[in-house]
This record gives structure tokens, C-alpha cells and sequence, in this order.
């Protein structure tokens, strides 16, 4: 693979991974079970998920190849639950860019009408797709540049709002949301958590930066202090400037229309619409690289652990993932796999934070890598965090993870051995 990232770059691609439409429905949806204290909720969150933040850095300084979760898990626990955490984090990554794409249509539906149903609709699902697709073949350099544009032109826009907003917020206004009597903790409590998602998949094309041994962990460390801020401040923002929050169903539109005017109203939605479009187009960059990873090690075709000759990218992968994601996105059927993305992301991070414990023990650790201090506490508090956010999934999440794993199970019994042929474990 050809190295070609940078660290700002990456710092850019993180934040962009992370940054999605969530930011524009968290302030509603917190505010409808927490109130208030929604603000300082955002705040415990975003330290809660620092716990993750700093056991995907410590692994990822131990190696520069690509994979992320299914690397560290593999190495500290072997094949098999490598490939489970591997299969599932690229089930989700499927899931992730066919209702990314639906997402995009429907946003875009406020500023195109034609683009919520019917042929329009197909457009706006397929053209975007496929773009980020042959971006991403070409190089990793331009779809990395490509995610750092796109992270760049999704947080102008928060920024304005927050800007502005703060000299319009009425201190007692955001001192007296009262949440609903019917609000859902539990699941208030995971929509905190997946907003703060993505960061997972910052080492997925390890192996294609210039230092990522380096890079990553100062990467995820930046992402993780920028978007705690973002966040914080979005959310104090808009209680603050708009009365019955809760009923929003666009509340950063709504709020900034309040105190930007009609401008500023469309200036989220464009926002919004650039947020997802972010997101995807690091979806299309990072999950194939799982799939590379897994076909290197003899799960699935041969093919797939292949580079171009020419841009020394996984296209055959890329192609792959695009070729599954977008029927998906036009059917509608992916509802079932992203029901996934709750389990498949406790699994990651659970995995990746026992398993920091077990690397430190296995491996040598390199020059300079980053070391989380304390010893043990902090991944034993991140993994006994993930067994707390699995509580509070719903049955159906649970089930689909379930259906996963037992196909996967399945699956890892076929493996290639070095000459190619396929071996029943």
C-alpha cells in the first residue's frame, strides 16, 4: 500500500468519521429524556467515550498495517474472535453506507424535492455513491482530502451556529427544559454513545499513512477534545435559543432560523446534507479495508486482498462493498443490518479494550508508542462501560447480533490456506 496520509489529514479524516447527522437531532432527542441536564450529559458522554478513545490509541501504536479492531483482537485473542469482530464491524459498515445514502436522499429532499422519492431519488442515492467509490479507488490521498473537505465544510456551519448563537442564548431558557414523562433513558443513553461513534474506524487503512503508529493515537485524541466541544456548545446553544425543543424534529435548523433568520435555517439543512455525505465518504474509504484485511488473512475471495497496480488501493474490495451497499440502499432491506451497528460497535470496542491488556503482554512495544496510564483501570472501565451500553440495547439489537455472529461462526470454517484452496476448520 502506498502511504500517503498525513497526520492533520487523518486529524481530519477522524473528525469527519465521527461528525454525522446525529449532531442535528441530538440537542431534541436528549433534551425529550434529560432536560436540561442533557448539556452536561453531552459533556459526561464525550469523557465516557474518551475511556474507548484511549484504548483504540494504545492499541493502534502497536501496529502500522490495516484493520483496526479486527488487528488488535486478533493478535491478543486469535483468529476466531479477530474474524467475528472483523465480520461484524464490516456487516455495520455496510449497513452504514446504504442508509447513509437513503439519509442523503432525504436530506437533500429539503433543498431538491425530487430527491425524496422515485427516479430523483435514485440519483441522489447512486450518483454521490458511486463518486466517492471511483475517489477512493484512484487513491486513499484523494479520498482522504476528500473526507478532510468534507469535514471542513460540515463544521463551518456548526461553528456559525455556535458563533452566533451564543450571544442570543437565554441562560434561564436553558435552565428550564423539563424532559418528557415517557423519555427512554436507556436508549437516550446509547444515542449519547453513537453519537460520539466512528472513531473506530480512524486505523482502518492503517497501512496506507505516512507514521500511523504516531498519528493515530494523536488523532483520536484531537477528534475526541474537538467534538466533546462541538457538541457541548451545540447543545447548549440550542436549548438555549429555542423554546419547546423538545417537539423539534430539526431543532439546529429551527434555532438558528430564531436567531440567524431564514438563511440561517438553510444554512444547517446544508449542513445536515454535508454531515452525511461526510460520513459516508468515510465509510466508503474505511470499510473496505476490513474486508482487505480479512481476505489477507484467507476469509473470503482471494481477490479481495488484492491492490491495484496502478493507485495501490483495495479497488476489488471498494468495488465489493459499493456493489452490496447500493442494491441495499435502493430496496430499502438494510434496516435489518443496521439494527447490527449497536452490537457490532460494542463488540469493537469492547473487544479492543480487553484485548490492550493482552498486547501489552504479547507485543514489544515500540519507540515513543502511547500508553495509557494507570495500568489496567482505564480499559477494565471501558469494556465494563460497554457491558453497561449493551444493557441498554433493545431486543431486536441484541437478536441481529446474535444472527451475525452464527453466520459468522459458519463462515470462519472456511478459510483459504496460502495456496489458495479453501480448508473446513
Amino acid at each position: 500500500m502506498r502511504r500517503a496520509v498525513s497526520r492533520w489529514e487523518l486529524v481530519g479524516f477522524s473528525i469527519n468519521d465521527v461528525i454525522g447527522s446525529g449532531v442535528y437531532l441530538l440537542p431534541a432527542a436528549a433534551a425529550a429524556s434529560l432536560g436540561s441536564a442533557s448539556t452536561g450529559a453531552v459533556v459526561l458522554a464525550g469523557l465516557a467515550v474518551l475511556l474507548l478513545v484511549l484504548c483504540f490509541a494504545e492499541a493502534a501504536s502497536y501496529f502500522d498495517k490495516p484493520g483496526s479492531a479486527y488487528l488488535y483482537t486478533r493478535e491478543a485473542f486469535g483468529e476466531l474472535v479477530g474474524f467475528q469482530v472483523g465480520w461484524m464491524t464490516w456487516l455495520a459498515r455496510v449497513a452504514s453506507v446504504a442508509s447513509l445514502s437513503v439519509g442523503f436522499s432525504r436530506a437533500l429532499g429539503y433543498l431538491w424535492p425530487s430527491a425524496k422519492e422515485g427516479f430523483g431519488q435514485s440519483l441522489a442515492i447512486a450518483i454521490p455513491l458511486m463518486l466517492l467509490t471511483a475517489i477512493n479507488i484512484v487513491g486513499v490521498k484523494g479520498g482522504a482530502r476528500t473526507a478532510v473537505f468534507l469535514a471542513v465544510t460540515k463544521t463551518v456551519p456548526l461553528l456559525i451556529f455556535i458563533g452566533v448563537g451564543v450571544f442570543f442564548v437565554s441562560t434561564p431558557l436553558a435552565l428550564s427544559v423539563v424532559p418528557r414523562a415517557d423519555g427512554d433513558l436507556g436508549e437516550t443513553v446509547l444515542l449519547l454513545l453513537f453519537a460520539y461513534a466512528g472513531f473506530e474506524n480512524t486505523a482502518a487503512p492503517a497501512g496506507e499513512f505516512k507514521n500511523p503508529r504516531r498519528d493515530v493515537p494523536f488523532a483520536l485524541v484531537v477528534q475526541i477534545g474537538v467534538v466533546t466541544l462541538i457538541y457541548t456548545a451545540v447543545q447548549w446553544v440550542t436549548l438555549g435559543t429555542l423554546p419547546g425543543v423538545i417537539e423539534s424534529k430539526t431543532p439546529l435548523a429551527d434555532a438558528a432560523a430564531r436567531f440567524l433568520g431564514g438563511w440561517g435555517g438553510l444554512l444547517m439543512t446544508v449542513g445536515g446534507v454535508l454531515s452525511i455525505l461526510g460520513t459516508n465518504s468515510n465509510t466508503v474509504l474505511a470499510g473496505p479495508r476490513y474486508l482487505y484485511a480479512l481476505a489477507r488473512d484467507g476469509f473470503g475471495p482471494a481477490a479481495l486482498a488484492t491492490l491495484h497496480p496502478r493507485f495501490r488501493t483495495p479497488a476489488v474490495a471498494i468495488l465489493v462493498q459499493t456493489g452490496i451497499a447500493l442494491p441495499l440502499a435502493f430496496s430499502g432491506s438494510f434496516e435489518f443490518l443496521a439494527t447490527l451497528s449497536v452490537v457490532a460497535r460494542l463488540a469493537t470496542y469492547f473487544g479492543t479494550a480487553v484485548a490492550v491488556p493482552v498486547l501489552r503482554r504479547k507485543l514489544a512495544q515500540p519507540a515513543n508508542a502511547f500508553r495509557i496510564p494507570g495500568g489496567p483501570v482505564i480499559p477494565f472501565a471501558a469494556a465494563s462501560l460497554c457491558v453497561v451500553f449493551a444493557m441498554s440495547a433493545e431486543r431486536k439489537n441484541l437478536i441481529a447480533g446474535a444472527i451475525a455472529l452464527s453466520i459468522g461462526f459458519v463462515l470462519y470454517r472456511f478459510q483459504r490456506r496460502p495456496d489458495g484452496k479453501v480448508v473446513l476448520e
